[in-house]
């Protein structure tokens, strides 16, 4: 069943606990995405992003998140990840994606302010939501660089010129692989603070190999949402390498099978489960 996210973060809000946000980069993760969220019995945001439309476009990713998405035994929100381009987010809108991002954070505040809002307007007035990001989430960082931590000002005066659905801060995590092995130091004093000036839900960037302990924490403190794919792809990476397979058929099973596996990790990790101590009907806003 493929629904919105709005009821969905904001119930997550309320619970203290996340919703898995997993990338999706061909048919075999798509499957094992919903197939992971079936088993934990829990809803996902099955997700695409811009900077992958060189492996898989975005009618692609259309087509197999709505069939598997319209397939799932549980809630698939379909979303669109960091969509760099107004244009393509309107037409992701347009073609059946139930949640979108659009990404302004490299912008200076005004233009990124001036760039969401008319994504907003236009999804708003065709029933999809909106996530936005305010204090850019850096890539390849190392887990001693100071980020540049989401200003509370900024995102109170950023959501209300807005009127986006969710906003995406930067509290200390990364996109893409660590330059280190350390876990990163994560802000959660500057969290609670901009989960109590905020109005609406918080979610988080760049959460693979940001700590298992971090990411827990960060859901009971107020992130509704948490980004993983960099740990995903290696998990199938590694899965591929493993042995010299009989067959390709054999090493997509291994990859399906691992990407699997760690998706119902982080499930556990984010406390997803504790949505169902809450009524249904509060959370789906089925489409």
């Amino acid at each position: 069943m493929l629904i919105s996210s709005k009821n969905l973060l904001l119930t997550a809000r309320e619970g203290g606990f996340a919703i898995p946000h997993f990338n999706f980069w061909d048919e075999m993760s798509a499957r094992a995405h919903v197939a992971a969220a079936e088993k934990k019995n829990v809803p996902i945001l099955l997700a695409w992003a811009q900077k992958h439309e060189a492996d898989i476009d975005i009618d692609e990713a259309l087509i197999l998140g709505k069939f598997y998405g319209a397939h799932a035994k549980v809630p698939i929100v379909l979303h669109l990840d960091h969509g760099f381009s107004p244009d393509l987010v309107k037409y992701g809108i347009d073609h059946g994606f139930t949640s979108v991002m659009i990404d302004a954070s490299a912008e200076k505040f005004d233009k990124n302010v001036a760039v969401t809002k008319d994504v907003v307007d236009y999804a708003h007035q065709r029933g999809v939501v909106v996530e936005a990001e305010i204090g850019h989430v850096g890539t390849g960082l190392s887990a001693d660089d100071a980020n540049q931590y989401t200003e509370v000002e900024a995102a109170v005066e950023f959501v209300k010129r807005t009127n986006v659905d969710s906003l995406a801060v930067s509290i200390g995590t990364s996109h893409g692989v660590y330059k280190s092995a350390k876990t990163p130091h994560l802000n959660f004093e500057r969290l609670s603070e901009l989960r109590q000036a905020v109005a609406v839900p918080l979610v988080l960037h760049g959460g693979s190999s940001s700590g298992d302990e971090n990411l827990s924490k960060a859901a009971a403190l107020g992130i509704t949402k948490v980004n993983i794919y960099t740990d995903l792809a290696n998990a199938a990476l590694h899965a591929a390498q493993a042995e010299p397979y009989e067959s390709v058929l054999k090493m997509i099973e291994a990859e399906q099978k691992a990407v699997e596996a760690l998706d119902e990790h982080y499930v556990d990790v984010f406390n997803t489960a504790k949505l169902h101590q809450i009524e249904e009907k509060t959370v789906l806003g089925a489409l």
